[in-house]
């Protein structure tokens, strides 16, 4: 069976389902346990950071560009030392980071900006996620870390396709006709584009054919109709009426998760051997999953049914369900410890990402899991929870500021240390 063909996926979805559905039950991996004294040393931290950027950005004087290289300058250092105090990250994982994914973002962020100067600066965070990963999977895969015409094309195909077909102010047909004008594009028709919304989509697809030609690369192609056809699928999960057992949302996330992040391996290299393909495919799953913990409130205002909101409208605390969240993680790590390219460090990272997703989801969603596991919980997290919660609201509040912030990294050049 060929990797990328429509069975090759279908048999992922179920053998990926299958291995969460074994994670169940079973042992937790035992990491690190932070004491209450070790916490608030941490939490300092966090505050003394927070307060020196803010700081420095309260007592703007002149807004000069050698100002604000000053300021980005300044922050990175500061992000630096907050990793290493707060977070507990080694020297190299802090260089990954700044030297790295960082850059990634900024660049992105920049390109977003002449690109389409609308977009929100939420949009193009959320294009840059994309890209992160997928400049993520670039080491893992043999390849340098950079923004390639076709990473920022599929990244940016996110705010444009996704929030329109989860935006519930759109009917149903408005939605599907936009869905099969989109297939047509990405099956290779030069579609006239009768929006601007099509317009900016089908340039966008023109950046990966430019990097990828199709009679040379088509399993690309294949990867982004895999996602197409996940997304339209998961309309269904808003429709009030639709009914939805356990199996079905989870072969739902299953293939929405996976094929993301397998279209982002196929963006970074144009060809995977089997193993890479499920890797890929499983990470994409877990970010799916630990996604819907997170937008657990989210789901339930908009009506969206996941895993997580099944569990909590049953009435039942939703530990057991987060658990073997945490037991697929390392299932897809031991995945990942199997590829021979990545360093230990990256891959190190990445598991600490995972984990953080989790806790901070446990976090916002504290209400809906017992007081045993959230003790316990929150002794594997740097930071108290209710002080994660509060930060969250105190950055809220600040918006103004932290987009003056978001517009200075995207107007200047790193430095050249970082």
């Amino acid at each position: 069976m060929n990797v990328l063909s429509p069975a090759w996926v279908d048999d992922q979805i179920a053998e990926t389902s299958a291995i969460w559905e074994r994670c169940s039950s079973g042992a937790v991996q035992q990491g690190r346990r932070y004491s209450r004294n070790e916490q608030s040393e941490r939490e300092r931290a966090y505050d003394n950071a927070l307060e020196a950027v803010e700081g420095r950005y309260q007592r703007i004087s002149q807004n000069t560009l050698a100002e604000k290289n000053h300021r980005v300058e300044q922050t990175i250092l500061l992000f630096s030392r907050f990793a290493a105090e707060a977070m507990d990250l080694p020297k190299d994982a802090i260089g990954l980071l700044t030297h790295d994914f960082l850059p990634v973002g900024i660049e992105l962020g920049q390109r977003a900006r002449r690109f389409d100067p609308t977009l929100s600066s939420g949009e193009v965070i959320q294009a840059a996620r994309n890209a992160w990963t997928a400049c993520g999977l670039q080491p893992l895969l043999g390849e340098r870390v950079e923004l390639t015409p076709a990473i920022f094309g599929y990244s940016m195909i996110y705010p444009y396709s996704d929030n329109h077909l989860d935006d519930q102010s759109i009917d149903g047909f408005a939605k599907r006709v936009f869905s099969q004008r989109f297939r047509r594009r990405l099956c290779g028709e030069l579609v006239p584009p009768e929006t601007g919304r099509e317009q900016s989509l089908w340039n966008l697809i023109s950046l990966i054919e430019g990097q990828y030609p199709r009679e040379l690369f088509p399993r690309v192609f294949e990867s982004l109709l895999h996602i197409h056809r996940a997304q339209e699928q998961s309309i269904e999960q808003l429709v009030e009426e639709s009914v939805w057992d356990s199996v079905a949302l989870l072969r739902l996330s299953c293939a929405k998760g996976g094929t993301s992040v397998l279209a982002d391996a196929c963006l970074v290299r144009g060809s995977l051997t089997t193993e890479e393909s499920r890797f890929a495919f499983e990470w994409g799953v877990l970010l799916q999953l630990g996604d819907d913990l997170q937008d657990l409130h989210d789901d339930q205002r908009r009506g969206s049914k996941t895993l997580f909101t099944q569990v909590a409208a049953s009435g039942k605390p939703l530990d057991a369900v987060t658990l073997q969240l945490f037991r697929f993680a390392q299932k897809v790590g031991q995945r990942m410890d199997q590829l021979p390219c990545g360093t230990p460090t990256l891959k190190q990272l990445l598991k600490t990402s995972w984990q953080s997703l989790i806790l901070r989801a446990i976090a916002d969603s504290h209400g809906f899991f017992s007081s045993s596991f959230l003790t316990e919980a929150e002794l594997r997290s740097p930071f108290r929870f209710e002080f994660l919660r509060s930060r969250t609201d105190r950055l809220a509040s600040q918006r103004g500021l932290y987009a003056a912030i978001f517009d200075d990294f995207l107007q200047t050049d790193l430095p050249a240390n970082v």
